[in-house]
């Protein structure tokens, strides 16, 4: 063993016999309990950043707790490999999207290997290569055959700088979520994956994983898919047969309504457009065209509209109303017509104010008049025959009324809709459609899958998918009649891969299925998922929606795939930015001086003293502000590295980065290592075991051991993954502090000490495999904490407990002062001595007194009078 400390040699030493070993394969073991510990997958992009290494440390020290509790640990990894980064390098650089990322991938995987991350290589798989993708296209078959694949031409976003399709979820507040360019309408055929037909099911199911999963996470995904109550009524449209269906939540308040809105591509508006005004039509015409501009959701759109001069009946007051068109109303969104009712709805009173329309209140507080527009429940005025209900039965009787007279019924909608997957890119999973003038759109046969991706394609970045320009792709013979067809050139949303990834890692050699079901029934539902709150409302909901698809199928049995959720934090960093200069500049380039607590007071250019501003922002090259994890691990080691990232934040939390936390990081692991050192020999040669009579010493070692062993044990079980490590150091402290040499130490310190290595070491493991692995095999002469099936610790109760507690005296409620007393000694003993304390004595001498004892935990002394 050498006397100092060298990281890198530990940790290569470690990192190839666990590979040469094995040392994180598994198998199902039913005779053993799972755990399955899943991160979400990187993006091959070709450098790992900190924030991915925070994110597998997180799930690295999960899997080694878990391991070490005896539980059959899965920790597999892959690569979400297609996408748009890759065609980017294609049309760029000249080079090919295949070549790029399996270069990338090389790459992360010597960095995630360096970092010692305990995954089971043996399950890697890769979202770009024909054996996975073979897949995303058997689903899609699945789901055709199912009726919930179908294709349509459909307005939707899309991306003018990616050039592709956009889902709502990726086009959230009008910009790309892949470039952050703003979204353009566009209408085109496209492939959908219905969705919401289990709306109703991924509301429901919540319940089954509420306790698991970030309130937030659950808040963000039920305002996504938008249930609303309500109901649907039909307003006949005047000198006509048509109709014109309105949703509205609200019937209740339809005696107020002041006229129908609708979108300026509703039916009705193309049905009678030939007979209006060239004025009208032009209006129409600007509404139009406002609506296929790129939606700015930091500004408020003032609302704008025109009289079309038509009338529908209103058939509960038989009144007539007129037809508006207006800009605030979208055919995307439940019938693409309103009914207007501004004195209960704030939008609508926004548009009656501006363009003078009659504003009727027909709901009214019980007590009260209200300020208008009014959009709580109250009581019906105005209202016919309803008039004197309360808001909620005026619902249903209206609803009731509705359905019996055939105008309308209680219906209720949601704000989800499909998932169009159509990409117009190359690096995509290819859709397994071909297009025969005789049969139609043909789904490829399941023998013939995969459909592969052709070696190469043009890549010029604009126009169509780069497919459509190799014939070799998409020339071929309908799979029905034999004659010649079309390929469909569009792939797949990235999405798809990553919706069902974490299944194939169960069983990725096979060829002839997604998965096993006998394996997925042993390891699913994943344990622990770990991964970016920014995949809320679109992984997170897909591959809720992708589970109960396999459900279905009959795949699986169960309706969730993740028990808990785990989104942790960013990891930020120091950013500069000259106001001088007006750009980003180095910390190297900036003179700092700092308070005493370390905050920044003052910031200015080395050169010319010009001032900066200071930030803590996301890490990135434009900001000059990232941390490379290679320059890191090559300075500090990889177990430096992880503790800090561990230690630094709660997991949920941002990291602010600072590297003399590393730095810290490795003095505790070198006090560690002298720790053992020291004593390594005379504890490998000893046998003394608990049974020795202790000295005051050791019976204080063990007590820390022990109470350590506990803490660190619960927090791991409450999800407190930073506490752990100041706890570890507390621990080191008091070996350090043991005041015993090992010359002179008797059995009982010999035992104490051998001990609290033993534990500190098993406990230091998820957060510093490689040093704990080293410093195991020294002291115990075995090949390491792995190799030999070490378990975690487990404390002693009667050991860790406290020799005395504190325990606060309060005086009506208030703190007047403290004693010290032995866990567990009984009320008249802690009575006596809070009475005896002299401070208590100034608030009850001489006066009449009850005393009330919350064992362990409170003296409360009431003083009457």
């Amino acid at each position: 063993m050498d006397e100092k400390y060298f990281a890198q040699k530990i940790e290569r030493k470690w990192q190839q016999r666990w590979n040469e070993t094995g040392a994180f394969k598994v198998s199902k073991e039913d005779s053993k309990q799972k755990f399955y510990c899943l991160e979400m997958l990187p993006y091959p992009s070709g450098r790992l950043h900190m924030g991915h290494v925070r994110n597998y440390s997180i799930g690295d020290a999960i899997s080694w707790y878990k391991r070490l509790k005896g539980f059959n640990v899965i920790h597999p990894i892959g690569w979400d490999s297609f996408g748009q980064p890759a065609e980017q390098a294609a049309i760029k650089q000249g080079v090919n999207p295949r070549d790029w990322t399996e270069d990338n991938i090389d790459q992360m995987r010597k960095q995630l290997q360096a970092l010692g991350i305990g995954y089971d290589w043996s399950r890697e798989v890769a979202a770009h290569r024909p054996d996975y993708y073979k897949f995303d296209q058997w689903f899609f078959l699945k789901m055709l055959e199912m009726g919930l694949a179908y294709r349509k031409d459909s307005e939707v976003n899309w991306c003018p700088k990616c050039e592709t399709t956009l889902s709502n979820e990726q086009a959230s507040g009008g910009a790309c979520w892949r470039c952050g360019f703003q979204v353009e309408k566009s209408t085109r055929p496209q492939w959908f994956l219905k969705i919401t037909e289990y709306a109703e099911q991924l509301l429901s199911d919540m319940d089954e994983i509420e306790e698991g999963w970030p309130e937030n996470v659950l808040t963000m995904q039920r305002n996504w898919i938008g249930r609303s109550d309500g109901a649907r009524v039909r307003f006949a449209v005047g000198g006509s047969d048509s109709s014109i269906e309105v949703f509205t939540t609200r019937i209740d308040t339809i005696y107020g309504a002041n006229a129908i809105v609708v979108a300026p591509n509703h039916p009705i508006v193309f049905e009678f457009e030939d007979g209006l005004s060239e004025d009208i039509k032009a209006k129409i015409e600007e509404i139009r065209a406002e609506q296929a501009l790129p939606v700015d959701y930091g500004v408020e759109v003032e609302k704008s509209g025109v009289d079309t001069g038509k009338t529908a009946i209103n058939p509960f007051s038989g009144e007539e109303l007129p037809i508006w068109v207006g800009n605030y109303v979208l055919m995307s969104y439940g019938t693409g017509a309103v009914m207007s009712v501004p004195a209960h709805d704030s939008r609508d009173h926004e548009f009656a104010v501006r363009y003078g329309l009659p504003i009727k209140a027909v709901v009214k507080p019980e007590n009260d008049d209200a300020e208008l527009p009014f959009s709580e429940y109250g009581v019906l005025v105005d209202s016919g025959d309803f008039s004197g209900l309360a808001s909620k039965d005026a619902k249903e009787r209206m609803a009731s009324l509705a359905e019996s007279e055939g105008f309308g019924a209680a219906s209720t909608t949601f704000r989800l809709r499909d998932w169009g997957i159509s990409r117009q890119r190359f690096w995509g999973a290819p859709i397994p459609i071909v297009y025969c003038q005789t049969c139609g759109e043909i789904g490829v046969p399941f023998e013939d899958l995969p459909v592969e991706l052709p070696e190469s394609a043009p890549f010029t970045g604009v126009g169509e998918s780069p497919l459509a320009k190799v014939p070799e792709f998409y020339e071929t013979n309908c799979p029905r009649c034999g004659e010649a067809a079309r390929r469909e050139t569009d792939t797949m949303d990235t999405f798809v891969d990553s919706c069902w990834y974490y299944f194939r890692y169960l069983d990725p050699k096979n060829e002839n299925a997604p998965f096993s079901v006998d394996e997925a029934a042993y390891w699913m539902p994943v344990d622990l998922y770990i991964g970016g709150i920014d995949h809320a409302v679109m992984h997170l909901l897909y591959t809720r929606f992708w589970t109960k698809v396999m459900r279905d199928i009959g795949l699986v049995e169960f309706h969730e795939p993740v028990t808990r959720l785990l989104t942790q934090g960013m990891v930020v960093g120091e950013s500069f930015y000259s106001k001088e200069r007006e750009c980003y500049v180095t910390a190297d380039e900036v003179e700092i001086s700092r308070a005493a607590s370390g905050k920044i007071e003052k910031a200015t250019l080395r050169e010319t003293g010009g001032p900066v501003r200071l930030a803590v922002e996301k890490m990135g090259k434009s900001k000059l502000n990232g941390v490379d994890p290679d320059d890191m691990i090559a300075k500090y080691g990889s177990d430096a590295v992880r503790l800090f990232v561990m230690f630094a934040a709660p997991v949920e939390n941002e990291l602010v980065w600072q590297e003399s936390g590393i730095e810290g990081a490795v003095r505790f692991l070198q006090r560690v290592w002298r720790f053992v050192f020291k004593w390594r020999d005379a504890v490998a040669d000893s046998s003394a075991d608990s049974s020795v009579e202790e000295s005051a010493a050791s019976r204080k070692l063990r007590q820390k051991t022990h109470q350590t062993i506990r803490k660190i044990s619960e927090s791991f079980e409450n999800g407190q993954f930073n506490t752990p490590v100041a706890s570890l150091m507390e621990l080191s402290n008091a070996m350090h502090d043991f005041g015993v040499e090992p010359e002179s130490a008797t059995d009982s310190e010999l035992f104490a000490v051998k001990e609290s290595i033993k534990s500190l070491l098993l406990l230091m493991a998820p957060y510093a495999p490689h040093t704990s692995e080293e410093l195991w095999a020294e002291v115990t002469g075995t090949d390491g904490i792995l190799a030999s099936g070490a378990r975690y610790p487990e404390f002693d109760p009667e050991i860790a407990k406290d020799d005395e507690i504190e325990i606060p005296v309060q005086v009506n409620g208030k703190l007047r002062s403290r004693i010290y007393a032995a866990p567990g000694t009984d009320n008249s003993e802690l009575e006596r001595l809070a009475l005896a304390d002299e401070k208590i004595g100034e608030y009850t001498e001489g006066k009449e007194i009850r005393v009330i004892v919350v064992p362990n935990r409170l003296v409360n002394i009431v003083v009457k009078g």
